[in-house]
This record gives structure tokens, C-alpha cells and sequence, in this order.
């Protein structure tokens, strides 16, 4: 999954002017691209887990999807305290500290599973995910900074394609691990201890996969420690963090930010309710095993999208293939809810391909114009990305009471608005405009 992210701070370059400094350079750029492939691959496992918990908990589809909301709600509550920490004590200690938290979450799903408590797979979540927001923070301004800045629009692409690497493989090996086992005793026939000691063991997948994340995020930051007085930072101006906030008042920059909440909700809500889809007679019938590794077609489209968008982009103004790009993706949830079979499946993993561009082109466009504030601007829609939280836990309910297929008609509506913004700011805002907006 791609959250694109940057904050208030101002770095400089890595120490200039030797080979070694060369040599820093590019063995961090390399950590970065590993983050970047951590982060976007860690996040992607949620798709997994949640028919796995649904299976295992008894839970409907409104209750399983609050672990989309315990692990996007870091993003609201942790960014801002993120950005403060890496003004604070910079960007390669705060990256250790991401990290170390993330791994911190992986080893909580041990008491989870001796537990069988739901809550606790929950509370795991949300401390993996406050590593993940803080990481996040650290790695686009990091990427930028480690080389010339005419090239560093062409390394964080680069970069984010990593993201979307991990997007793809990780979907793929957490089914064979996590969903291949998914037990054929009904937990339903099962009660007290029997239930709890079945919770226990079955979730034990769980637990092994993230201990093996857990072993490979301390190596990491290990690394990154050891590397930690390599880069020479700026100091950053304090400034009140909540002056952010007033950015809201611009039309466009508010509209750009709503967009950002309900892509983010609309992309994890598809991506969330993909395995049970699936699994659905009416559509393709597979095992859980098997829709778990369709997934993958789902984040990999986004990779492939990544490329041609970013070529797209190039000729044809941003708010027109982002709308084009929306009401495409309203027509293929159109044709998903109303039809059957391979039809109705592969248009709703086809969404993918046609999310790739709506992230940084929403991010861009609302952006537009901000000049010395686009820091704070990025800020704010950091925290937009709660979106993830709020409208999976909307289209589980919505698929409670009418069914997975006409519970469709959320993320359709989100992307309705995503259509609107397009078009709203198909036109760059004229440079009188923004200088008068930012007096």
C-alpha cells in the first residue's frame, strides 16, 4: 500500500565532497529503498490477516474491519508527534525509533495469540502501524535529500516503485503462510477452552510471520544506527505546529485534503474485502489460500500503473487523468457489483491499476501553490490518511446489512468525489493567485 508522505523539516545534504560521502550515499539510498519496500509490504498484510481473524473470531465484516481502523488510526494520532521527534532528534534516530516500534508491534502478536483475544491483535496493529507512520515520515524527505536535488523527483519514483514491490510479494507469501492453513474446523462448533486453545494454535501462522518481520526490522535498524552520524542535517526554524491547520481555509487545498481521506479509505476498502469477495460463489469460489494470492494482481496493477501514470502525466493535464482515473474505477465497481464470475473479480482487482496515480496527483494538485508552506501542507494530509481507519469500517457495516457486493457503493462514492476534485482542479492556479492566497 502507497502513502506518500513529508513533513516540516528542512534537511541539507549528506557530508559533501569525497568518495565516501559518495559511498554514504548510495548504500542510504539503498536502506531507503528498503524501507520503502517494508513499510508499503507490512501494511499490505492487513488484506490477509483480516479473513483469517473474520474465520477465527466469528467476527461480521463491520467488526473484522476494525483492524483496518486500529492500524490506519496511527496515522492520525502519530504524524504529527512523528514530524515533532524527527525536528527533534533528526531523521536517522527517528527512523531507529520507527523501526524499533514496528518491531515492538510484530512481537505483541505473541501475547495476542496465547491470549485468543481480538483486542490484543488489534492493539499490535496499532503499535505496528505507529512504527510504519513514523518511518514514513523519515523516508520521502530522506530519499530527496541523498543526492543532487535535479534528480531527486526521479529517486523518490523510484523509490515508491519499492513500495509497491512490497505491495505485491508480500500479499502473496502472507496467503501461503497465513491463509494456506486456515483451519477446516468451524470455530462456531467450539466453546471455552477448546475455543481458546483452537485460537491459539491456529493463530500461531500469525505470530511465526510477524516474528520473521520483527528479526528483519532490528537488523535494520541496527544498520541504520550504526550509519546514524553519517548525515549532516539542517536545523529547522521552530514554528507552531497547529499553523497548519489554516491552510484548511484554501478551497482547493481543503479539497484535495477530503480527497486524500477517501482515496486512502476507498484503495484500503476494496483491498480489505478482495479475499471474502472472491471467495463468494457468485464470483470466483476459491479457497481462501488462493484469493489471498489474487491480491497481489490487485497492489501489482498500482506497480504497473505507477509507470505508465507517471508517462501519462507527462502529456495530459493531472486533474483530467485523475478524474478520467476515477470514473474509470466507478465503471469497473459498476460492472463488479452488477454482473458474475470472472467478470465480476476481475474487474474489481483491475481497480488497482488504475489507483496508481491517484495518490501523488491528489497530493500535487492540493499542494499546488502553497510555496514555502507545501511542508505544513503535507503535514495535514499526512494525517488525511485516517481515511484507512474510517471508510473500511463504514463498507463493513454497509456489507453486514446488504452484502458484499452492494456494499460497493462506498468506495464508489469516494471516488465520485476523487472525480469531482479532478476536474475542479484541472487548471494549475495562476502565480498572482497563490501569492495573494499566501500573504
Amino acid at each position: 500500500m502507497v502513502f506518500e508522505t513529508a513533513v516540516a523539516a528542512s534537511p541539507t545534504h549528506t557530508n559533501p565532497g569525497s568518495e565516501a560521502a559518495a559511498s554514504y550515499s548510495a548504500n542510504l539510498q539503498a536502506f531507503v529503498y528498503a524501507l520503502f519496500f517494508a513499510f508499503g509490504g507490512i501494511t499490505s498484510l492487513n488484506d490477509v490477516i483480516i479473513p483469517k481473524l473474520k474465520a477465527l473470531f466469528t467476527l461480521s465484516y463491520g467488526e473484522v474491519m476494525l483492524v483496518q481502523s486500529a492500524f490506519f488510526a496511527a496515522y492520525f494520532i502519530v504524524s504529527i508527534p512523528a514530524a515533532a521527534l524527527v525536528r527533534r532528534i533528526g531523521y536517522m534516530r527517528s527512523a531507529v525509533a520507527g523501526l524499533l516500534t514496528m518491531t515492538v508491534g510484530c512481537l505483541l502478536f505473541i501475547p495476542a495469540s496465547s491470549h485468543g483475544l481480538f483486542g490484543l491483535f488489534l492493539l499490535a496493529l496499532f503499535v505496528l502501524a505507529s512504527g510504519i507512520t513514523t518511518v514514513q515520515v523519515v523516508a520521502n524527505p530522506l530519499i530527496s535529500m541523498l543526492g543532487s536535488a535535479r534528480t531527486a523527483s526521479s529517486r523518490l519514483t523510484f523509490a515508491q516503485a519499492f513500495n509497491s514491490l512490497g505491495t505485491t510479494i508480500f500479499p502473496y507469501v502472507g496467503s501461503i503462510l497465513i491463509l494456506g492453513s486456515l483451519a477446516t474446523v468451524d470455530p462456531q462448533s467450539l466453546s471455552g477452552a477448546a475455543l481458546d486453545a483452537f485460537r491459539g494454535i491456529e493463530t500461531q501462522v500469525v505470530v511465526h510471520t510477524y516474528l520473521g518481520l520483527a528479526v528483519a526490522l532490528v537488523l535494520l535498524a541496527a544498520v541504520v544506527w550504526l550509519r546514524r552520524k553519517g548525515l549532516v542535517e539542517a536545523v529547522v526554524p521552530r514554528t507552531p505546529i497547529l499553523r497548519a491547520f489554516n491552510l484548511l481555509t484554501r478551497p482547493r487545498f481543503a479539497f484535495g485534503t477530503l480527497c486524500i481521506f477517501l482515496y486512502v479509505g476507498g484503495e484500503v476498502a476494496i483491498g480489505s474485502v478482495i479475499v471474502n469477495y472472491l471467495m463468494q460463489s457468485s464470483v470466483l469460489g476459491m479457497a481462501a489460500g488462493l484469493a489471498g494470492k489474487h491480491v497481489s494482481f490487485y497492489w501489482g496493477g498500482a506497480m504497473v500503473g505507477r509507470f505508465a501514470g507517471a508517462y501519462l502525466l507527462r502529456l495530459f493535464s493531472p486533474g483530467k487523468v485523475l478524474a478520467c482515473a476515477a470514473a474509470i474505477v466507478i465503471l469497473l465497481l459498476t460492472i463488479s457489483a452488477s454482473s458474475v464470475g470472472l467478470v465480476s473479480g476481475w474487474s474489481l482487482l483491475a481497480i488497482g491499476l488504475f489507483n496508481s496515480i491517484m495518490f501523488p496527483t491528489i497530493f500535487t494538485l492540493a499542494n499546488e501553490g502553497l510555496g514555502t508552506r507545501a511542508a505544513e501542507g503535507s503535514g495535514v494530509i499526512c494525517m488525511a490518511i485516517v481515511g484507512g481507519a474510517i471508510v473500511p469500517l463504514v463498507t463493513g457495516n454497509a456489507a453486514d446489512l446488504w452484502g458484499l457486493k452492494h456494499a460497493l457503493v462506498v468506495p464508489a462514492a469516494c471516488y465520485f468525489t476523487i472525480l469531482g476534485f479532478g476536474w475542479f482542479a484541472r487548471r494549475p492556479l495562476p502565480t498572482s493567485s497563490q501569492a495573494a492566497h499566501l500573504k
